[in-house]
């Protein structure tokens, strides 16, 4: 899983790199594969679900929220961008996402982007044995909810390893010690998803692309992370 997460990391980084204004949402896929393909790595997201997922990696702008699926569109100067990508090394995924400005972006997307990122942080700090999956769900929320931002409902992290979608399911909002104990070896997708106006969304004719219900900028980090003996592991990372 750590091979997995470090050729996961190096296609994000790949695409991250290439944002900027009139770049296509389908040039950020095409360096995603390229990256997968130059390691051996194959994404776990294309073809998956019905209907079949038609990419390698989702990218969400502005108000869609995850799920975008990459096209002809092109990126405009303070755009926000929202990147998720797998990885399956060996039988092993590796599973992470970000958001990034696209140019200059507004002081309220700024705050947004700061927001969810950090969010992301605050759930890995929680990833201790003798924890709770609701310590962490509770954490997310209260963190995020208490900078006047939205957490969605429908979505949730999940466990990863052998399979991109595994138990538990961890939301993104709960109660302290309630849900799974965190145990030593335990690997989750921790995934932050933040919306500015409100917590509904609803899904495109695409049947994939999730975007707010009002239409308010949205954010999603993600990383793969370990429980251990200590500290929590971060998978995802170079």
């Amino acid at each position: 899983m750590r091979e997995a997460g470090r050729v996961n990391a190096m296609a994000l980084a790949a695409v991250k790199n290439l944002i900027k204004p009139g770049v296509t949402t389908a040039d950020l896929n095409a360096a995603a594969e390229e990256i997968l393909w130059n390691n051996g790595a194959y994404s776990p997201f294309k073809n998956y679900g019905h209907p079949p997922y038609p990419a390698s990696i989702t990218v969400s702008v502005n108000e869609e929220l995850v799920h975008g699926i990459p096209g002809k569109r092109r990126l405009e100067e303070g755009d926000i961008v929202s990147v998720d990508c797998g990885a399956v090394v060996d039988g092993f995924v590796g599973d992470a996402a970000f958001t990034a400005g696209v140019g200059e972006i507004s002081a309220k997307a700024r705050d947004l982007l700061d927001v969810t990122e950090k969010a992301l942080y605050v759930a890995i700090a929680k990833m201790r044995a003798g924890n709770r999956t609701g310590d962490i769900s509770s954490a997310i929320q209260k963190f995020v909810e208490g900078r006047g931002f939205h957490v969605v409902r429908e979505y949730t992290g999940h466990g990863v390893g052998r399979e991109m979608h595994e138990a538990p399911q961890v939301p993104n909002y709960g109660d302290p010690g309630t849900g799974i104990l965190l145990r030593p070896g335990m690997t989750i997708a921790l995934e932050p998803m933040v919306l500015i106006g409100t917590f509904r969304t609803q899904i495109l004719s695409d049947q994939w692309t999730v975007i707010s219900a009002d239409k308010s900028l949205t954010a999603h980090f993600e990383h793969s992370v370990a429980v251990t003996e200590g500290d929590p592991l971060i998978l995802t990372v170079l």
